[in-house]
């Protein structure tokens, strides 16, 4: 069980809603991850996490693929603490 969020760092109705919209993608092997860290954490998001959510639905889907797949780390300004803790959350943990 996750500790609550605090109110000041929990992002709005609208701004999940949004969220939610903006991480459709075009390959489905993207939608299973997303579909299920929303499952998983949509009621613990944080901003921070938000943010690294949004960094992260700039990529291409391909790339986005080699990350959620752990092919590639991320690099440079995409390197953040925000995208890291995401990519933990989203990516499946070995067996």
């Amino acid at each position: 069980m996750t500790a609550p969020v605090p109110a000041d760092l929990m992002p709005d109705p609208d701004t999940l809603r949004r969220l939610r919209w903006r991480c459709r993608r075009g390959l489905l092997e993207n939608d299973i991850f997303i579909d299920r860290f929303f499952e998983q954490h949509e009621a613990s998001l944080t901003t921070p996490l938000v943010q690294g959510l949004l960094q992260l639905m700039d990529l291409s889907d391909n790339d986005l693929l080699d990350l959620l797949l752990a092919r590639k780390e991320p690099e440079g300004e995409l390197a953040s603490s925000e995208v890291m803790q995401v990519l933990s959350l989203m990516r499946v943990k070995p067996a």
